[in-house]
C-alpha cells in the first residue's frame, strides 16, 4: 500500500511537472479590445503568417491563449486567429448582436429610451458590474446609458 502510495505521488509529480511547462491559457472569459487603429490577425503566432483580417480600435476581442507576445482570440463571429498582445488594451467594449438595441437612461426596461444602435455597433463598458442583466455603457458619441447584456457580445 505505501509503494502505491508513493508511486501515485510520482505519477502525480510528473503530471504537474508537464502541466507546469504548458503554455499559460487564459481564462475562457478574458475580454479585451483593440487598441490601435488597425490590429493585424494572422493564422499563426509569427509576423511571417498570414494575414487574415484586420480589425478596427476599440473591437472586443475574447482571448483564449496567452503565449505572451501572441494572443489567439476569438471575435464577435467565432473566428479564431492570432494578434500581437501589444496590439490590445485592457479596455472594455462590447458589440451589438441584436439587429437593433436599446439604450435606457436607467437599469430597467422602463426608463427613458436615451438611444437605439445597430448591429455590430461597439460600446465602451463604463461599469464593469451587471445591474439586473444591465451593462453601463458608452457610445463613442457620448451617449450613455444601459444596455441589456443580452443584446451584445464581449463580455461575461
Amino acid at each position: 500500500m505505501i509503494f502505491s502510495m508513493i508511486k501515485s505521488s510520482k505519477h502525480l509529480l510528473i503530471v504537474l511537472s508537464i502541466l507546469a511547462l504548458l503554455p499559460a491559457t487564459a481564462s475562457a472569459l478574458d475580454f479585451r479590445s483593440v487598441a490601435v487603429s488597425k490590429a493585424v490577425l494572422y493564422d499563426a503566432p509569427s509576423n511571417a503568417a498570414k494575414k487574415v483580417l484586420l480589425l478596427s480600435q476599440n473591437y472586443p476581442v475574447e482571448v483564449i491563449v496567452n503565449l505572451g507576445d501572441w494572443l489567439k482570440v476569438r471575435d464577435a463571429q467565432g473566428a479564431l486567429n492570432w494578434v500581437e498582445a501589444k496590439q490590445l488594451s485592457n479596455k472594455r467594449t462590447v458589440m451589438v448582436t441584436a439587429s437593433k438595441a436599446e439604450i435606457r437612461q436607467s437599469a430597467d426596461a422602463t426608463s427613458n429610451l436615451v438611444a437605439t444602435v445597430e448591429k455590430d455597433v461597439v460600446l465602451e463598458v463604463v461599469d464593469a458590474k451587471l445591474s439586473n442583466g444591465w451593462l453601463k455603457i458608452k457610445h463613442r458619441d457620448g451617449v450613455a446609458g444601459y444596455i441589456l447584456i443580452s443584446s451584445t457580445w464581449g463580455f461575461e
